[in-house]
């Protein structure tokens, strides 16, 4: 009687062991796809946020540049090194 119940016992510790085991590793949503799921949504989320702070910054630059010619020159000489006809630019990194 007491083996019959230590049998009974140990399928259900088993069926639970396997259980776990295709939850966690076998399922096609199993806990490796989560976690690799969850990083990619973490990351796409901090690329999300650079991309609304350079949306604003973006922002500020074409309001400021509008209409204002000594602004639209000195953007043109910072970020395309543009020059005027006898000069010369020398880029420093």
């Amino acid at each position: 009687m007491k083996k019959l119940l230590k049998i009974k016992g140990l399928k259900y510790w088993v069926a639970t062991a396997v259980f776990v085991v295709v939850i966690l590793f076998i399922d096609q949503n199993n806990l490796l796809v989560t976690m690799k799921l969850s990083h990619q949504v973490a990351e796409l989320k901090e690329e999300e946020e650079n991309l609304r702070e350079a949306i604003v910054q973006d922002s500020i630059n074409a309001t400021t540049l509008k209409g204002n010619l000594d602004a639209i020159e000195h953007y043109g000489r910072e970020n395309y090194y543009m020059k005027r006809a006898n000069e010369d630019i020398y880029v420093i990194k």
